[in-house]
């Protein structure tokens, strides 16, 4: 499958805020977590600030025979996704690559791999452009539909493959992902984040209320 063209992507070579503002001030970075992550902590390492974006350290790495990585992020009260902008300055020399195919996932602290195998149907796919496509700059991805991602208690990133994984050959070593930045633009609700728990109690679980044909819109390959 070929990478999308630039359709709905915001090159962000120079600071803007078309998408919103940074939500790195609402991340609860003691609370995030990430699996798979070849150095404990390095997920929590890579939500940098803005300014700070194409700097190549700290990064992520997944182990270099698996791809898979799955970052939880809490906040600390209600936001507003609208975009998502994910880094990478890997190289063959270290055999890491950067992210290929991801799904986002909103209010669910309990995933693992398990469930990401099972097919769990994520709010948004995203194919990302290859890193020649954006390099010396970043891209921000919006997050659609929008609704999806309007006042959530946390995100979650699931990589599934990166750009050395070969869909054709499935005996080759894909190698480990790396991601040296992930920025998320929105804005804060100034809802506390036990209201926003409360109404999802009380709303229940995402498929205890299917619309017909919400399978379809779940997956959103941009």
């Amino acid at each position: 499958m070929d990478p999308p063209e630039c359709q709905g992507h915001s090159h962000d070579h120079d600071h803007t805020d078309d998408l919103g503002l940074s939500l790195r001030q609402y991340m609860d970075i003691p609370r995030v977590i990430c699996l798979n992550e070849v150095v404990p902590g390095s997920g929590r390492e890579i939500l940098k600030y803005h300014e700070d974006r194409l700097s190549s350290t700290p990064s992520l790495q997944s182990p270099s025979d698996d791809p898979e990585l799955l970052l939880t992020i809490p906040f600390t009260e209600a936001v507003t996704v609208q975009s998502i902008c994910i880094c990478t300055t890997a190289t063959s020399t270290n055999r890491t690559a950067a992210p290929r195919k991801i799904r986002l996932f909103t209010n669910r602290e309990d995933l693992d791999f398990d469930m990401m195998h099972d097919d769990l149907p994520p709010q948004q796919i995203l194919e990302l452009l290859p890193p020649h496509h954006v390099e010396g700059g970043t891209i921000d991805y919006p997050c659609r539909p929008a609704g999806r991602f309007q006042n959530i208690s946390s995100l979650s990133i699931y990589v599934e493959t990166n750009y050395n994984s070969n869909d054709d050959d499935e005996d080759e070593e894909n190698g480990g992902t790396e991601i040296t930045y992930i920025g998320l633009k929105g804005k804060g609700t100034k809802a506390k984040r036990m209201i926003v728990e409360a109404v999802y109690e009380a709303q229940g679980m995402p498929e205890d209320h299917k619309v017909p044909g919400d399978e379809l819109a779940n997956h959103n390959i941009m």
